[in-house]
């Protein structure tokens, strides 16, 4: 299964490249695979193998992976302590990697929304049973992913960025504002895939996933309700934000190993995801944003 979505750097459209992609069509499409998803999709299972991830043996996996994805590891740090030579000491350490100072700049127009993951993204105007794409509109809705009857109301029906990151992507999100924190909690949930092949099979995915949920109050774009979703074999959710207060593209925290996905719900009619955006949602395609590159912009009849 070929998937595909829009380059807006290079304004094409391109086949992702998949990792793992033939295990996750046989444990979601194959009679035995579906059987193997309650226990693969546990918690214990991904932490397991988030543990194998820290431990020095697994850094021998980080140059076959850099080759095989042809990522350019110019533009990132090592870890701290270690040489250019060198530079990770295991693969989480490769995976949590940080870029240089000046290779993602965040876009400092005030009406205007930074990318707040590298990642490749849907956007929707207004969230609601009509949504179809990824998934049901059901479980886009803001009280299934907020599971809180505090918020859900608050940002019922209001615009959702949706962000996946893939395995080979740069996995610390950061914030798109500046503002402070109303509240934080944890959702506790199974661990399923978020590729679209798992997605296709279960769109509950969103809704029932390990989630980690923060409300902001932010300068510009109002109040956000700011969603880290776990996926098979993350090992952990980490917030690395040191208090409750933050500035645009402030790092907010990091996945360990696995693909993951960050969702950003607004309240309704503050702002919108850009059009081009938009466009290749309704196409069924995904957007992929550099990291603080422009997402969405305020509504003028919002203010």
């Amino acid at each position: 299964m070929e998937i595909n979505y829009f380059n807006r750097g290079k304004q094409q459209v391109e086949v992702e490249q998949v990792y793992g992609i033939k295990a996750v069509i046989w444990l979601y499409r194959s009679h035995f695979g579906k059987l193997l998803q309650r226990v693969l999709s546990t918690a214990p299972i991904s932490m397991m193998y988030g543990i194998f991830q820290d431990m020095y043996a697994s850094h021998l996996k980080v140059q076959p992976f850099v080759k095989e994805f042809n990522l350019d590891l110019d533009d990132f740090l090592p870890e701290e302590g270690r040489s250019v030579n060198d530079p990770y000491s295991t693969f989480n350490q490769f995976f949590i990697r940080r870029f240089k100072e000046g290779k993602r700049p965040f876009v400092d127009t005030k009406n205007i929304m930074p990318a707040f993951c590298e990642a490749r993204y849907f956007g929707y105007d207004q969230t609601g049973p009509d949504v179809q794409v990824p998934v049901k509109g059901k479980f886009l809705d803001a009280n299934s992913l907020l599971a809180h009857a505090d918020w859900g109301d608050v940002f019922k029906e209001g615009p959702l960025l949706l962000a996946r990151l893939c395995p080979v992507d740069y996995h610390r999100y950061h914030f798109p504002d500046n503002g402070h924190v109303l509240a934080s909690y944890a959702l506790h949930g199974a661990y399923h895939s978020v590729n679209p092949v798992a997605l296709k099979e279960r769109p509950d995915i969103f809704a029932t996933n390990e989630r980690h949920v923060t409300i902001l109050k932010t300068e510009n774009f109002g109040k956000l309700a700011y969603i880290e979703v776990g996926a098979m074999c993350v090992g952990k959710i980490i917030q690395t934000y040191p208090d409750s207060h933050f500035n645009r593209g402030d790092e907010k925290g990091y996945f360990l190993f696995g693909g993951s996905t960050v969702i950003v719900i607004g309240e309704k009619g503050k702002w919108s995801p850009d059009k081009d955006i938009l466009k290749s949602t309704n196409e069924g395609i995904e957007t992929y944003l550099k990291l603080g590159e422009s997402s969405a912009n305020v509504n003028e009849l919002s203010h």
